[in-house]
């Protein structure tokens, strides 16, 4: 946790992070003072009846509150200052991190932890740096402090804390131990809301159309449960200080009032100073209080700062090549590539050896979980192969820099997603520099200009998170568009189409191919319609290559293409094109 702390502590931050505990100091040196202005009120003012005397000092405890809560307040200002840059700093870093990432790493540690992490873990650690530089600083000064003024005040009573020191230490030594692993699995625990939470929100239709609701109750009440009796386990186990320090506390300041009384009987020891030691001991008994807190949060933080750390700690599986060559042309070629999610379970695809030349089409179309999408997240290294290679103008695109790779591609993924804005923000993810011009002729292209111009304000229509605006069809053809605004030589659309109705599916293609020109294109499908006009067709079974041909070629080679075809076309429209 320190070591994140001073690393991402920077520039201005330092130096707040300094300035915090010289005024706790002198807001801590300032309340020291009171107890013995006060026994001196008594001893000397009461006592002698000398009204100026307890004026006078009566101003200078008055001053010495006004000055201490002027070192208090800039430590408070300082340490915020402090706190929440260094949290910046470091969720700016955690999320650069976390973009470097895979798709690999991203599916190990879920979309949900990762949340948690940036958010509520983060906060955990600022907590902690602002409580370092204000109670961390304070509760010990005001501890030791007060143990010292109380000695000098009288080296017999102070005996005292001898025997309930070490047995503090000891509690608190057990309750770090303990408790620093509970607090993971309550962060652990946190990360399962989060992850039903976020699941219902994104399915709320389905939720709402299959009328799951109590199911989805019941799921988020047994995660809920489980993260409230883990958050109370980790609790019970720090307040167990508390009484503690009360009964230790509480026993000292009754043998001090029996050890002073009898010391005051005795003519050795004044009422005054004897009201000075139980405002010491209350002193100190409110740092250990404090004391107790900071436990808390030391032991949460802790547990946030390791799970921070191990995003950090993590490796990308997906590396730049140090001396990354550029491919002399945009042919891909698939060399024997088999690739599995993960270290261990089935390959989903299997010694796949295949070319496209740059400016052919590609289809690829077969059954639900044969593999094609997980096909086509190779070519711009979202996954690595495991074994095999992936060849872009004969060179393995492992060692082609990721920037030129992907520069050069654009993927279309199954899932349509826009992000928060306008339709022209949207668009110009695919080229922030497109002119209006451009715009137009993608959104045209990609059959999306009718419905853009059609809208009040057009291109600047609002986009809401993740498009929930808009249709299924109108986020695909949103998605193209954007993709077809980076020019991309490789234009890779995985099942993108799926929403469109067949006229205006066909008019897409038609668009694509023309401006697709010198430019490859690979389309994923369920409907031969989508791919039947392409160079050639990879028919892929259970994560294998079935066949490859064109479509004229396919209905008399490869009988699951043909089932294929006569399923969605009818016997008669196949017969015919098979001559």
């Amino acid at each position: 946790m320190l070591n994140l702390i001073n690393k991402y502590l920077k520039g201005p931050a330092r130096f707040f992070a300094v300035l915090a505990p010289l005024t706790m100091l002198v807001e801590v040196f300032m309340d020291l003072q009171q107890p013995t202005l006060m026994s001196d009120i008594i001893d000397v003012g009461v006592a002698n009846g000398d009204m100026a005397y307890i004026l006078r000092i009566g101003l200078k405890m008055v001053a010495f509150a006004v000055i201490g809560f002027i070192g208090g307040a800039s430590c408070s200002l300082f340490a915020c200052k402090a706190g929440v840059s260094m949290s910046g700093e470091l969720r700016q870093a955690l999320f650069e991190k976390i973009q470097s990432l895979s798709f690999s790493e991203i599916d190990h540690f879920k979309t949900s932890s990762l949340i948690t992490r940036m958010t509520n873990d983060v906060i955990q650690v600022q907590n902690m740096l602002l409580m370092m530089l204000r109670i961390m600083v304070r509760s010990p000064l005001l501890c030791l402090g007060g143990i010292v003024m109380s000695y000098l005040l009288s080296p017999q009573l102070s005996l005292i804390f001898c025997v309930i020191l070490p047995i503090l230490i000891v509690s608190i030594y057990f309750v770090l131990l303990k408790s620093i692993p509970v607090f993971t699995q309550v962060q652990i625990r946190l990360d399962r809301v989060n992850t039903v939470m976020r699941e219902n929100l994104l399915g709320i239709r389905v939720v709402k159309s299959l009328a799951l609701e109590p199911k989805q109750f019941e799921r988020f009440t047994g995660v809920n449960d489980a993260l409230t009796e883990k958050s109370i386990q980790a609790q019970n186990m720090t307040f167990l200080l508390m009484p503690v320090v009360t009964l230790l506390m509480n026993a000292s300041t009754v043998f001090i009032l029996w050890a002073g009384g009898n010391m005051v009987i005795l003519h050795n020891f004044e009422v005054g100073k004897i009201m000075a030691f139980v405002n010491y001991m209350v002193q100190i008994t409110n740092s250990l209080m404090m004391t107790i807190g900071l436990v808390i949060n030391i032991s949460r933080a802790q547990a946030s700062a390791e799970r921070i750390d191990e995003v950090f700690a993590t490796q990308p599986t997906i590396r730049e090549d140090p001396r990354p060559q550029a491919p002399g042309n945009y042919d891909i070629e698939f060399r024997n590539v088999s690739f599995r999610y993960g270290q261990s379970g089935e390959p989903v695809l299997k010694n796949l050896s295949f070319t496209v030349r740059q400016g052919e089409t590609l289809g690829i179309i077969g059954a639900t979980g044969s593999g094609k999408s997980s096909l086509v997240n190779l070519i711009p290294r979202l996954y690595d192969v495991n074994t095999g290679q992936v060849l872009l103008g004969n060179v393995d695109i492992r060692k082609v820099g990721l920037e030129e790779l992907r520069r050069n591609i654009g993927i279309v993924m199954q899932e349509s997603i826009l992000f928060w804005g306008t339709i022209q923000s949207n668009l110009c993810y695919g080229d922030e520099n497109a002119s209006e011009n451009d715009l137009i002729r993608a959104s045209a292209d990609a059959q999306a200009l009718d419905f853009i111009q059609a809208l009040p304000q057009a291109f600047e229509s609002p986009v809401e998170q993740r498009g929930r605006n808009f249709s299924g069809g109108q986020k695909q053809r949103l998605s193209i568009a954007r993709t077809l605004l980076k020019k991309p030589k490789i234009l890779i659309l995985d099942d993108a189409s799926s929403a469109l109705d067949l006229k205006t599916e066909s008019k897409l293609r038609a668009a694509l191919i023309a401006r697709a020109r010198g430019s490859t294109l690979i389309v994923i499908a369920q409907r031969i319609s989508a791919v039947m006009e392409a160079d050639q067709i990879l028919v892929l079974d259970h994560g294998e290559i079935s066949a490859v041909g064109n479509h004229s070629e396919l209905l008399q080679t490869s009988e699951i293409y043909r089932s294929i075809a006569v399923s969605q076309l009818g016997e008669e429209v196949v017969t015919y094109g098979s001559r």
